[in-house]
């Protein structure tokens, strides 16, 4: 898995450049698309790896009333709330020209 904690994306929203986010692919739609679908994997990833993280901590009771609070699960929690979003993420590999994609139908045409 990547490492996310070492990102440069921002933790704030910003507004980039919009030639620069369309021009590898010339098509701003496309872009977001592509930009989008890679967000959505990074998501997964973090979110996967929180889980197992937090898993660590399980205690399976049958009893409601027994909660305990666990510092090193609540602070794993909060380190994960404060990496930059994988909207942020996925467009700064895209602007690092980090991320992978093809045209299948340029593909087909071709054939």
């Amino acid at each position: 898995m990547k490492d996310y904690k070492n990102s440069n994306a921002p933790d704030n929203t910003i507004t980039y450049d919009r030639n620069k986010i369309d021009a590898p692919t010339g098509n701003l739609y496309e872009a977001i698309s592509i930009i989008a679908k890679r967000a959505v994997q990074i998501n997964g990833d973090i979110k996967k790896e929180l889980l197992e993280k937090l898993d660590e901590f399980a205690t399976y009771n049958d009893s409601l009333e027994e909660i305990f609070e666990n510092k090193e699960q609540i602070e794993v929690s909060r380190f994960y709330e404060r990496l930059p979003k994988p909207h942020a993420i996925a467009i700064e590999e895209w602007l690092e020209n980090k991320i992978y994609y093809r045209n299948t139908k340029e593909e087909d045409n071709q054939e």
